[in-house]
Order: C-alpha cells, then structure tokens, then sequence
C-alpha cells in the first residue's frame, strides 16, 4: 500500500510540474505586430515588469456598424529592450512577440512577451539606425 502511496503521489508531482510548465513555459505562439506605441511603463507590487500598448491602425469589429480600435499589450522582460522603446513612443514600431497561455509575475502581467524589435519609423516616414534589436 504503502508503495502504491508513493507511486501515486510521484505521478501526481510529475503531472503537476507537467501543467504548471505548460501553463507557464510553453510558447503558444510567435508573431509580429506593428502600430503606433502608445506608451510604455514600468510598474508593479512586488515585481517590476516593463508593461506597454500599441495602437494597431485599422478597425476590427465583432458588430456590424461598430467601431473599435485595435490595442496590442504586452510586456518586455529585457531591460535594454524597454529603453530602446522607451525613446519610440508615438512612434509606429514592429514588434516580435512570443505568447504564452498564462503570464508570470516576474515576467509581465502580459501574456505577450515582446522579443525583438524589428522597425522603428519616425511619423515622417524615417527609419531610425538603432534596429533590429533583439533580447539576449
């Protein structure tokens, strides 16, 4: 009994460790996204997360006749990454962002997690020398 206690009691660890991972770690999916930073933050309790929006252009309405704009949050977990857009906002900007199912608190209240970024362009159309940047 006491063997079966303790084989149970492994699986349950093992399949708890399973979930938590893939709740937490596993990359759900990797995209772009480009619009106009809206701002960018460093807030939090106990952790500091770098957290930002960007105004995608462009409207996308579930109801016909209705009209809505398109926000993107997300967080930045590298420090050099933020201060990079830290400088771009009101600028359009392209982003490179890994999603996760459910976000951690030391690593944004997001579950977007901004990697790279791949274009910064000034209103006027200019491009600035400072990219690609991509996260170490």
């Amino acid at each position: 009994m006491k063997k079966a206690l303790k084989i149970i009691l492994v699986l349950v660890v093992i399949v708890g460790a399973g979930l938590f991972w893939w709740r937490h770690y596993f990359v759900f999916g990797e995209g772009v996204k480009a619009g106009d930073l809206n701002f960018l933050v460093k807030k939090g309790y106990v952790f500091k997360t770098w957290e930002g929006r960007l105004i995608q252009t462009g409207f996308k309405t579930p109801t016909p006749g209705a009209i809505q704009s398109n926000e993107f949050e997300f967080s930045i977990t590298n420090d050099s990454l933020a201060m990079v857009l830290e400088r771009a906002s009101g600028k359009f900007v392209e982003l490179r962002y890994k999603e996760y199912i459910k976000p951690l608190p030391w690593r944004g209240m997001s579950q977007y997690v901004v990697i790279e970024v791949l274009q910064i362009r000034e209103p006027e159309g200019e491009t600035q020398s400072l990219i690609p940047y991509q996260a170490i």
